[in-house]
């Protein structure tokens, strides 16, 4: 075999024999297949966090983790099994030796006194890249927080919540009023506004609180240097009317949010309770604690009181004298104000009830009430009120409950600053006063900071299986913990790049950044095993000319050989990076709907990609010469890979 490879290799040899060429093409294939096997196996575990997601962000991310893992199988099946007999067709003739490969010889030139350099400096490299990992680290404390980056729908959602007991045309009129408002904005083309709910009992929104759907134009025809949140910046202020809080989102997210965890808002803060006037008083309290706080905009308690009721209690001494029961004085207000029905018409397929109900000219105040006709045997027609008392009283306009038990609300948006810090400071305010609540009474969490926790209770308890799983692929490649401990330390140096970008470009970290993360980490594990991997051939390459003992190798063969391994592959390692690469700087220009997902996930990957590269390159070679140097100094020989020839 080795007298084949020699003969590959010299240009001027005679073109290869058929069973040559096939014995060639078969041992390389035995070499290959278990790296290709055990690289699958690493990226693919690298992506189980993914995997484990749940609720929103497992829909979202489920697609691309399982997009990577089949494409990765089928990639390693083909490369196992098609390419050698692609090679079997087009291997023949003579076959320049790599070095006659002009990229590769100028990048040999380039690569060479580099590294050449670092490994005659490699404590101070190593220090510079400690410190760029602790500066690394510093910028990863300073970065905020958010469960998802937000994702910009085109439009918005105007949801503006007034006084419980507002009437049908107070409600029409603020509609009205705050249409013609939002339309005077240049960059809004149309708004649907709509107060009230449907007729389903899936709808519980209350009279007084007001849906609008403002639709925007393209961004290329809005004023310059405008941006969305200035645009809701300047809608809020002119719609500043009394008696109404304003409440901005958009309109997927929103019904997203409203089906998850029953919040409106980015961040709900729920009262439990058994009393719905102490559960008023709480979060009345909670929202003085919380309105000056950076961040929180859009602050809002969900009203529990504050309804209006007309109760009709019937005088029971009253409807006896008048020879009247209960039934009777039911029956009349039902009529009256509720609506009796009467029969069912049938037209062709379709099914109409017929109502009967006292027209609103005579129901529209509490005298008019009273003056109601109620007819008896003996007296005639008497009036309402002279057989039951009306008034006006107040109650909660809608109950809300939650596991059983009684349940408030304080509603709030974020902008202009990271949903961690701004509920993290939230809380802060509030630890003492929950300390103080009375027993039975406690508050919860919820919205995007209820998807943010679960979903980081889930990276955090999975990622440490996901690092043992790939130390024992490592190791069972290369039979050494110690060299796959050296493969890991990649990992950390790899994610240095990622922190770095991920701080210039200003994105929060997110699910989606955690899984550009995610991502990096195995294609780090899967670039650094390549090097070893081909450090570990230079090393047997060196025990085969110069024999394994301290007295037949030297340090500066130890260097030379790792300056080999490192450089004589060096065209298939930038290969493997560039292919990435090429594929996702693209993303960093990409606009429109979704690029606020991408971006995220993006931003970590390249930046991450160019630092594992330069580190696999750099440092690799510092740190496998100097294990090398060790086990030659100490045990006098050199621990390599066992490789069947």
């Amino acid at each position: 075999m080795k007298n084949l490879f020699a003969k590959l290799f010299r240009r001027d040899s005679d073109p290869l024999a058929g069973e040559e060429r096939m014995e060639i093409i078969s041992y390389s294939s035995k070499q290959v297949g278990p790296g290709v096997f055990f690289s699958t196996i690493v990226v693919i575990a690298s992506f189980l966090p993914v995997f484990l997601l749940t609720g929103m962000e497992g829909k979202l991310f489920h697609p691309l983790a399982w997009t990577k893992t089949f494409i990765l199988l089928v990639d390693a099946f083909l490369a196992i099994s098609l390419t050698p007999v692609l090679i079997s067709f087009f291997l023949k003739g003579r076959l320049k030796p790599e070095d006659q490969n002009p990229i590769t010889r100028t990048l040999e030139k380039i690569y060479t006194p580099i590294l050449t350099w670092c490994l005659h400096w490699r404590k101070t490299v190593i220090v510079i890249n400690v410190a760029l990992l602790l500066a690394g680290g510093f910028m990863l404390s300073r970065l905020g927080s958010e469960f998802m980056p937000p994702l910009d729908e085109g439009s918005l959602l105007f949801m503006p919540v007034t006084l419980p007991d507002v009437s049908n045309s107070e409600a029409k009129r603020l509609l009205q009023i705050q249409d013609k408002l939002i339309k005077s904005v240049p960059e809004v083309v149309h708004v649907l506004g709509k107060a009230g709910r449907a007729s389903t009992a899936t709808d519980n929104s209350p009279i007084s609180m007001i849906e609008t759907i403002i639709l925007l134009k393209p961004k290329a025809e809005w004023r310059k240097g405008i941006t969305k949140n200035d645009i809701i910046n300047e809608l809020n202020a002119k719609l500043q009317i009394p008696g109404v809080t304003n409440g901005w989102t958009q309109p997927i997210i929103n019904r997203i949010n409203m089906l998850s965890t029953g919040i409106r808002t980015d961040v709900g803060i729920k009262v439990y309770g058994q009393n719905i006037d102490s559960i008023y008083y709480l979060s009345n309290r909670i929202k003085e604690s919380l309105k000056d706080v950076e961040g929180v905009k859009d602050l809002y308690v969900e009203p529990i009181v504050g309804g209006k009721y007309i109760d009709i209690n019937v005088k029971k001494e009253a409807i006896g004298r008048y020879g009247l029961t209960v039934d009777d004085v039911n029956m009349v207000v039902e009529s009256a104000l509720g609506g009796m029905s009467l029969t069912t018409t049938v037209e062709g397929r379709q099914r109409f009830s017929v109502n009967a109900r006292v027209a609103q000219a005579y129901r529209e105040s509490l005298e008019d009430l009273k003056r109601l006709p109620v007819q008896t045997m003996q007296f005639g027609t008497i009036l309402l009120s002279d057989v039951a008392d009306i008034r006006l009283s107040e109650g909660p306009p809608m109950i809300n409950s939650e596991n059983a038990m009684l349940r408030g609300t304080v509603l709030f948006n974020v902008r202009d600053r990271d949903l961690g810090s701004t509920v993290e400071e939230t809380q802060e305010r509030l630890n003492r006063m929950i300390s103080q609540m009375p027993k039975g009474y406690f508050i919860e969490w919820s919205g995007q900071w209820e998807n943010q926790i679960h979903a980081n209770r889930t990276l955090k308890l999975i990622m440490p299986i996901v690092i043992f799983i790939i130390f024992m692929v490592l190791y069972y490649t290369y039979k050494s913990a110690k060299e796959a401990v050296a493969t890991m330390i990649t990992v950390p140096f790899a994610l240095v790049g990622g922190v770095f970008m991920v701080f210039f470009y200003g994105i929060n970290l997110s699910v989606a950044v955690a899984v550009g993360f995610i991502a990096l980490f195995g294609m780090a594990i899967e670039t650094a095993m390549l090097m070893v991997i081909y450090l570990n051939e230079a090393m047997q390459y060196l025990v085969l000319e110069k024999g394994n003992s301290r007295k037949s190798i030297t340090n500066k063969d130890l260097r030379e050989y790792v300056i080999r391994g490192a450089a004589k592959r060096l065209r298939p390692k930038l290969m493997t990076v560039s292919v990435s690469l090429f594929g996702l700087v693209p993303i960093l220009w990409a606009t429109g709907v979704g690029s606020d997902i991408m971006l995220p996930i993006t931003v970590p990957l390249i930046g991450g990609t160019i630092s594992s590269v330069i580190y696999v390159l750099l440092v690799t070679p510092i740190v496998f010469e100097m294990m090398k140097e060790y086990e030659l100094n100490k045990k006098g020989k050199i621990e390599i890979l066992d490789v069947k020839e």
